[in-house]
């Protein structure tokens, strides 16, 4: 089905990150999966070729120009190429961190940090997650106490994705401990701050390119100057920017799960059993079919949700139903196409193993899909 949502600009864009991808990424990839890293000039790199906040303004080294489908396309070619979608950090910087210093910062914030995140000279981070709670993050205990010009930031936070590489991080922080919700507040801690330590690079199943750190904080000072929005309304600000991270899942998913059928319909076309290719097989039929068109259903959801985002229309009840539904619909897909490979599937040799490591964290991270349905079912009301 024809992709009406983008235009032939997008296209030529796909092109030419997709040459990006060939020349920056495909010869350092398994390098950077066995050291459970990137290379920072990837970032650089990336900034270089204007890839990275394509939404930022001009006048800070962005592309000026704040349309979603630009960061689709990136999360899609990232997938296809079979170099998971979040696995080398570029959509998180684009479409989870940038937002917040668009929308949230001071002039004096922006003309200090929009340069380096525009270049890749600043990587971004942000931490929300901490060792002893997952969603529940009115619970956290890390804290920031206000002392002159200055918070005084005690705590940790876990599974932080580009935890190492990161030299802006925003955290979310209790500025008044006494208080849930209302109590948050963001702050930006930059490297080098004393008292801000990183723990290890954490092991994963999949996505083993992608740093994900724990993050420690001891008495750690950090000007007033960084405090991200307003105090106290720190909860609010992750909600606002919470749909657009949660739709650049779904679409990583959705592309992520396109590769995976397209691998499988190339192998069980040359694979052949009892002298008969496995996808003239009844059983293999139906399974191909079923995922080709799950998949052309979610992507035109997909695309409806993208349009909303970009007319400043998406809820959050629909951005909870992108990610929890193309999740899943990824994990479905992913592990049927190791079924239909048999035991060449489990081999790492062949890009749908990997995938199958990949995908796990999917319905996990970003809100998990049992977080999803408790949003959607908390908005229904009879009549609707």
């Amino acid at each position: 089905m024809r992709r009406t949502i983008l235009t032939e600009e997008h296209e030529m864009f796909r092109a030419s990150f997709r040459t990006f991808i060939d020349r920056e990424i495909a010869p350092h990839f398994e390098r950077w999966e066995q050291a459970g890293i990137v290379d920072r000039s990837l970032f650089s790199a990336a900034g270089a070729a204007g890839f990275l906040a394509m939404a930022a303004p001009e006048e800070y080294g962005g592309g000026g120009v704040d349309d979603f489908r630009y960061n689709l396309v990136i999360g899609e070619e990232l997938a296809y190429s079979g170099f998971a979608s979040p696995g080398v950090g570029i959509t998180l910087h684009n479409d989870v961190c940038l937002p917040y210093y668009l929308s949230l910062t001071t002039d004096e914030q922006k003309a200090r940090w929009l340069p380096g995140i525009c270049s890749g000279e600043l990587i971004t981070a942000i931490a929300m997650t901490e060792p002893a709670i997952g969603s529940d993050l009115a619970s956290m205990t890390t804290s920031a106490i206000r002392d002159g010009d200055h918070y005084v930031v005690n705590g940790a936070k876990t599974f932080i994705t580009n935890g190492i590489n990161a030299d802006l991080v925003i955290v979310a922080v209790k500025t008044d401990p006494s208080e849930r919700h209302k109590g948050m507040s963001l702050l930006v801690l930059e490297r080098g701050m004393e008292g801000f330590e990183r723990g290890r690079n954490l092991e994963k199943v999949g996505l083993h390119s992608q740093d994900t750190a724990e993050l420690f904080f001891t008495d750690c000072r950090v000007p007033v100057a960084n405090l991200l929005g307003t105090e106290g309304m720190g909860f609010m600000h992750l909600v606002e920017n919470l749909a657009q991270e949660r739709l650049s899942i779904a679409v990583g998913a959705v592309a992520a799960a396109r590769q995976a059928l397209r691998w499988t319909l190339d192998y069980t076309h040359e694979r052949t059993a009892f002298g008969q290719p496995i996808a003239s097989f009844q059983n293999s039929r139906f399974a191909l079919a079923e995922m080709a068109t799950e998949l052309e259903i979610a992507e035109v959801f997909l695309d409806r949700c993208v349009d909303a985002l970009c007319a400043e229309e998406l809820t959050v009840e629909e951005a909870a139903m992108a990610k929890w539904w193309c999740t899943e619909l990824q994990k479905r897909v992913v592990d049927q196409c190791v079924q239909l490979h048999g035991g060449y599937g489990y081999m790492l040799e062949y890009p749908i193993a990997r995938a199958y490591c990949d995908v796990r964290i999917q319905t996990i991270y970003g809100g998990t899909t049992e977080i999803m349905k408790e949003i959607i079912g908390r908005s229904l009301r009879p009549g609707n």
